[in-house]
C-alpha cells in the first residue's frame, strides 16, 4: 500500500521549517534579557576601583600599584633584562 497524502502540501510548511524552534527563540530572548540586566546593574554600581586607569592613559599616574606610566611594569623587576645577558 502506498502512502498517499490526504491533503496537498501547503506553503506554510516550508516557512515553518525555516524558522528556529520556539525554545531557541525563548532562550535567546532570555539571554538578551540577562545581559541587559547585568549591564544596567554594572552601570548603576559604577567602577570597581575608581583609582585604576586603563592601559591607554599617557603620562605618569602618581598613584599606587607600582605603575611606571609607560605601560611595561616588568622593566623594574630584577633579572628582567630582555636578553641583555645579565
Amino acid at each position: 500500500m502506498a502512502d498517499i497524502p490526504l491533503s496537498p502540501p501547503s506553503a506554510g510548511g516550508a516557512a515553518r521549517r525555516l524558522l528556529p524552534a520556539p525554545a531557541l527563540c525563548g532562550f535567546l530572548l532570555l539571554l538578551a534579557l540577562v545581559f541587559s540586566v547585568s549591564y544596567a546593574a554594572g552601570s548603576a554600581a559604577g567602577p570597581v576601583a575608581p583609582g585604576m586607569h586603563g592601559t591607554g592613559s599617557t603620562g605618569s599616574s602618581g598613584g599606587s600599584g607600582g605603575s611606571d606610566g609607560g605601560g611595561g611594569g616588568m622593566d623594574d623587576m630584577p633579572g628582567m633584562g630582555h636578553g641583555s645577558g645579565e
